[in-house]
């Protein structure tokens, strides 16, 4: 029985503020094959990890909406 699917960082270790800090997760590419995102402070921007996914259906999503994805 699966219990998790993914996993997303709410608080990561910054080395500039030299504490565990909150993050904002941002989205740097959205592919047919899953999302590329990073993680940055919550306070100072750095950029702190990132994370790949294998989720598409944001891909088809956005060839729905411009019409060259039909079906």
């Amino acid at each position: 029985m699966k219990q998790y699917e993914a996993f997303d960082a709410t608080e990561l270790y910054c080395p500039r503020c030299r504490t565990a800090r909150p993050v904002h997760r941002r989205l740097l590419l959205v592919l047919p094959t899953g999302n590329r995102s990073e993680y940055r402070c919550a306070v100072c921007g750095e950029v702190l990890g990132g994370k790949s996914d294998t989720d598409s259906s944001e891909y088809r999503e956005i060839l729905q909406r411009s019409g060259r994805l039909t079906g």
